[in-house]
C-alpha cells in the first residue's frame, strides 16, 4: 500500500493512543513547566540554577522562552490529535519521541526542582537525545503546507534549539554544583570556549536541517541572554560572535538551498 494510500486510511488503535499519548503529555509538560518556575515543585528553577551560578547561565528574561516552547508545543499536540493528521508518516515517526521528550521535561522539573543537579543534567541529555531524533527523521520529510510549518517544524525546531544551549548550560552549573569554579578567570576562560564550541555545533545542525530559522532563533535568543548578563567581556564577546555565526549559518544555508522556504520553515 502506498504512503498516500495509508495516510488516506481510518486512524489505527495505535494512532489514537499515540496522538493521546502526545496530547496527554504536552499538557502535563505544561502543567509541570508552569508550576516549576514559580516554585510550587520544590524551588523554583531560577533558584536552584543561581544557586549554581556560571558565567554562561542566560540572565533576564531569557527562561520566558519556555513559555512559547510549552504553548508550541500544545499547539502541536492539538494538530496532530485530528483524524487526518493521526495517519500521517509524520506523526507516526516522531511521535513517540515527542511524548518521551515531553516525560522528560517534566521530569526534569521534578529532580532540578529538587536540587539533584546531576541527575537533571542526565534527563536533559536525554531530552536532547530524543529531540535529535525526531530532528533526524524531520530531516527526509519536508513540510506539506503552512500548517505543517507553525503547529509543528517550527514548535520542533525552537524546542530543540533552546534545549541544545540548555544542555550545555546545565552542564556548566553541573560543573559548578560539583565544586569546579563558578567564577574568576578560570571560569570565564572555559565559558568563553564552551560558546564557541556550542556555535560550531549549532552551525552544523543548521547546515543539515530543515526549518532552521525557528533552531537558530531559539539558539541566538539563548546567546543574546549570556551576552546581556554581563560575565565578563570575553564571555559577552564570545556569546556575540557565537549569536552573529550562528545566523550568518542559517542565511547562507537558507540562500543556497533549492527550496529556501523549506530550509527556512520545514
Amino acid at each position: 500500500m502506498s504512503t498516500e494510500r495509508a495516510e488516506g486510511a481510518k486512524p489505527a488503535t495505535t494512532d489514537l493512543l499515540r496522538a493521546a499519548a502526545v496530547l496527554l503529555t504536552a499538557v502535563g509538560q505544561l502543567v509541570v513547566g508552569s508550576l516549576g518556575g514559580t516554585g510550587a515543585i520544590g524551588e523554583s528553577v531560577g533558584t536552584v540554577a543561581r544557586a549554581n551560578d556560571t558565567p554562561i547561565l542566560p540572565g533576564g528574561a531569557a527562561f520566558g522562552i519556555w513559555s512559547l516552547i510549552y504553548l508550541g508545543i500544545l499547539a502541536l499536540a492539538i494538530y496532530q490529535v485530528l483524524p487526518r493528521q493521526q495517519v500521517r508518516e509524520l506523526h507516526r515517526r516522531t511521535g513517540w519521541w515527542l511524548v518521551a521528550a515531553a516525560i522528560l521535561n517534566a521530569g526534569w522539573v521534578f529532580v532540578y526542582s529538587a536540587r539533584l543537579v546531576y541527575l537533571a543534567q542526565v534527563v536533559i541529555v536525554a531530552l536532547l537525545a530524543c529531540l535529535a531524533v525526531v530532528l533526524h527523521r524531520l530531516s527526509g520529510m519536508p513540510a506539506r503546507s503552512w500548517r505543517d510549518r507553525l503547529f509543528f517544524y517550527g514548535p520542533v525546531m525552537l524546542y530543540a534549539g533552546w534545549v541544545s544551549v540548555a544542555t550545555v548550560v546545565g552542564a556548566a552549573s553541573t560543573g559548578a554544583a560539583a565544586g569546579l569554579p563558578g567564577s574568576g578567570p578560570g571560569a570565564v576562560a572555559a565559558g568563553s570556549v564552551v560558546l564557541l564550541v556550542t556555535a560550531a555545533i549549532a552551525v552544523l545542525i543548521v547546515r543539515a536541517a530543515r526549518a532552521v530559522v525557528p533552531f537558530a532563533a531559539a539558539v541566538v535568543w539563548a546567546l543574546t541572554w549570556i551576552a546581556l548578563a554581563g560575565a565578563g567581556v570575553p564571555v559577552t564577546a564570545c556569546a556575540v560572535v557565537a549569536a552573529v555565526v550562528v545566523v550568518v549559518a542559517g542565511a547562507v544555508r537558507i540562500r543556497r538551498d533549492r527550496v529556501p522556504v523549506a530550509a527556512a520553515f520545514g
